[in-house]
């Protein structure tokens, strides 16, 4: 196991302007040893993909409040494969309609996380799949 600290990105893409509860998974990422880099609000996926690229991140987790998800997260994740990054795990969490989430993991979302999941859930899918190697 790998004593290097989990690299994660959190990212606010599209138009949303609510980061409360980005910053409050940033906070618990952060207590857990984690190395959190947050992009802000309102991010571009072009700019999300280059932030995790050159940060080297182990994760890249999206904030959206906006329902945009159907739009933006298929470009992410189109913009990772592109750049040789799609190796890179993305969760999501934030106002994700049920009906969508099995799209969306469809397209290569590995988790989605609705409101009031738990930060220990959050942070144990990720030390689970970036220290324990699942690709689930």
């Amino acid at each position: 196991m790998s004593q290097e600290k989990i690299r994660v990105l959190i990212a606010k893409p599209g138009l949303d302007g609510h980061d409360r509860g980005a910053k409050v998974i940033c906070r618990a990422l952060r207590d857990a040893g984690m190395e959190v880099i947050y992009t802000g609000l309102r991010r571009t996926p072009e700019e999300i993909v280059s932030a995790a690229v050159q940060e080297d991140v182990n994760v890249i987790g999206l904030s959206i409040l906006s329902g945009a998800h159907g739009v933006l997260f298929p470009r992410i994740l189109k913009l990772l494969r592109e750049q040789g990054a799609a190796d890179i795990p993305v969760i999501a969490g934030g106002i994700i309609p049920e009906k969508d989430i099995p799209k969306m993991k469809k397209l290569g979302v590995r988790e989605i996380f609705l409101p009031g999941s738990s930060t220990q859930d959050i942070v144990r899918w990720i030390e689970d799949h970036v220290r324990g190697g699942n690709k689930a």
